[in-house]
């Protein structure tokens, strides 16, 4: 496959034609009487009419044939896609997953859409307001078929194995250790090299931003033209067996038969639009004096609630950086949270918990549940001599954190069958340390 190309920036006002078409996009208005190469103008609206300017997202679509043109939709298995948070009764216990299988294609072929399970999730599709996380694991490549999620944003984060995104605006090849971001309405369709894995964070009711950097500055962090989306792309292609588009709408799933290939739009323009992003670029700041500062300074992306600094989710990384800091205790903290937070890890080994927590698994510490350093780990880095070091190299782990108590399916808890029941045991040997006759030392 010849190197796809992409255009730079976050939110930006793009427009792309593909280069067979020279000359698709409408000039001065985006509906003439009549398009050019006889084309059909479709609006693709990612907000409300009337929100503010800053926040109002919409792209205009190009296509030869509107997506209005299909065969009614029916419903269809859901396999372990779900939108039930009480099917299982709450588990307030620190949860850690082992690596979620992967279908073997010797013995099933899956795609991404058969390959999707839910893990947790809260809120409500219908009142627009929730998330939901995901594993994906699959060991084929989609044919003739397309997803759609009319219920929000998904947060694709691979762990195994390269994708390639069809969608309406283009493709996008992302690797592990590349995220992408598919909104809410975009068709598109995956294509894999093999047995893939990854996670998900699906948003409903608000869409991806970069956070705010208040006394940070202009630059850092995820910087916003780092982040790339596709170019134009289109195929012209009579499908006379039927091509299916699969629709997620609240919380369950349908499908629809067309005639024709979805990703056949020649030219697009708008702020509304697929991307993809490089975590290697991520600009990190760090403590250079004292304290292990919080996790939010390496926040990639959020997904605001109305309540001013507080997320539906957050998407946050911890990637190979510097540690300084002195006359302190460098890896995370013990805490307890009035946030959710869900782990995984893409490769490596996480600094807090160098065993037990693997590649393609993942943890859940609830709201309110105690979580930190296993003993190993305090023990070392309580006596550890301290000077400059490398943290987390070859490594990249990640947090999905959210302002929702999210509840685990009945997938997560027991049908995977991947669940560490022993997690709780990394921390039985912590020991006490008080010693009731220690004075300060005089200076």
């Amino acid at each position: 496959m010849a190197e796809l190309k992409y255009l730079s920036g976050f939110g930006n006002e793009f427009s792309s034609e593909d280069p067979r078409c020279p000359g698709s996009l409408p000039e001065g208005q985006n509906t003439p009487q009549v398009c050019p190469y006889g084309l059909y103008a479709e609006q693709l609206s990612g907000s409300a009419f009337t929100c503010p300017r800053p926040a109002n997202k919409r792209s205009w679509l190009y296509r030869i044939l509107p997506s209005v043109k299909h065969k009614p939709f029916t419903a269809v298995p859901c396999g372990n896609l779900t939108e039930d948070w009480n099917e299982v009764d709450p588990d307030p216990n620190q949860m850690r997953w082992l690596p979620f299988s992967i279908p073997k294609s010797s013995e099933k072929k899956v795609d991404f859409v058969a390959g999707l399970h839910t893990v947790c999730g809260a809120g409500d599709t219908k009142s627009r307001n929730g998330i939901s996380i995901l594993i994906y694991a699959c060991n084929t490549s989609m044919v003739d078929r397309c997803f759609n999620n009319s219920d929000g944003d998904f947060l694709i984060v691979p762990q195994q194995g390269n994708i390639l995104v069809t969608t309406e605006f283009g493709k996008m090849m992302v690797e592990p250790k590349e995220i992408c971001v598919v909104q809410q309405g975009m068709r598109f369709s995956v294509d894999v090299f093999g047995e893939t894995r990854g996670y998900i964070l699906e948003v409903y009711g608000a869409h991806y931003e970069l956070p705010d950097l208040g006394p940070i500055g202009a630059n850092g962090l995820a910087n916003p033209r780092d982040f790339q989306c596709p170019v134009a792309w289109y195929e012209d292609r009579k499908v006379t067996t039927g091509y299916t588009v699969i629709n997620k709408y609240q919380g369950k799933l349908f499908a629809c038969q067309q005639d024709f290939s979805p990703f056949n739009v020649v030219a697009w323009h708008g702020n509304y639009t697929p991307y993809k992003y490089n975590l290697e670029n991520f600009m990190v700041i760090n403590c250079v004096a004292f304290d292990h500062a919080d996790p939010s300074i390496f926040t990639v992306l959020t997904a605001k609630s109305t309540r001013p600094g507080v997320a539906i989710a957050d998407f946050v990384i911890f990637p190979p950086r510097w540690g300084v800091a002195d006359h302190t205790f460098r890896p995370p903290y013990y805490h307890r949270n009035c946030m959710s937070e869900f782990m995984g890890l893409i490769k490596g080994h996480y600094e807090a918990k160098e065993e037990g927590f693997q590649p393609g698994g993942g943890s859940l510490h609830s709201i309110m549940t105690p979580h930190g350093p296993d003993a190993d780990c305090f023990e070392k880095n309580s006596t550890a001599i301290l000077k400059p070091e490398r943290v987390a190299e070859g490594t990249m782990a990640f947090m999905f954190e959210s302002s929702f108590s999210m509840a685990v399916t009945k997938w997560g808890l027991e049908t995977c069958q991947k669940l560490d029941k022993s997690y709780y045991r990394c921390w039985e040997s912590l020991r006490s340390h008080f010693n009731p006759n220690w004075r300060p030392s005089k200076q």
